[in-house]
């Protein structure tokens, strides 16, 4: 047995297997991520791009990782969506009027941040970062928010628009480009 491999699974560690996994048979089995490191564990998956995350150095890009994506994406693709879902808004609000024209022009902003949430967490883009060219991703590994982080996310805009739009402004300075809502949530914006 070499010096970097667990010793064999005995069964009275207390019911936890280590990082081998160990079939009935007690045969190991490799490490779904790779090469084991130096305790067994393997290495946290890379981002798409290929490399290892590197997020030690606050402000820096992880190796690997599509380069961040400007100010300007960003605002592009959120006015973009602000239009999609706020013409029909419009239509019924104004177009119908009254207590129904109010009432459904709020079912169909919910309905749409809704799916644009499911898009955003299961693709990375929703309509208007299609259209622009950015994908919003996990900080840590690259990978899609999912639908919970996505429209959690959404809902923390409301913290970026509250003082005088800041936080929407804060990715034209910020190293990583976050907006308050992206650091919450550590989600990045990339333009791959």
């Amino acid at each position: 047995m070499s010096d970097r491999q667990p010793p064999p699974y005995d069964g009275n560690n207390g019911g936890q297997s280590g990082p081998w996994e160990h079939d009935p048979q007690g045969q190991q089995q490799p490490n779904p991520y790779g090469q084991p490191g130096p305790y067994g564990q393997g290495p946290i998956p890379s981002y798409p791009g290929g490399g290892q995350p590197d997020v030690a150095n606050y402000g820096q890009q992880p190796t690997g990782m599509p380069p961040l994506a400007n100010w300007g994406a960003r605002a592009g693709s959120y006015l973009l969506d602000a239009l999609i879902i706020g013409v029909p808004y419009a239509i019924l609000r104004f177009g119908i009027g009254g207590t129904a024209g109010a009432l459904l022009g709020a079912v169909v902003a919910l309905a749409g941040s809704i799916y644009f949430s499911y898009l955003e967490g299961t693709t990375g883009q929703t309509p208007g970062k299609k259209i622009v060219g950015t994908r919003t991703l996990r900080e840590a590994d690259g990978q899609v928010l999912g639908f919970g982080l996505a429209f959690g996310r959404r809902l923390l805009h409301i913290l970026d628009a509250l003082p005088c739009y800041l936080g929407f402004l804060w990715p034209a300075w910020d190293a990583k480009k976050q907006t308050f809502a992206d650091k919450i949530v550590h989600s990045v914006v990339i333009k791959p």
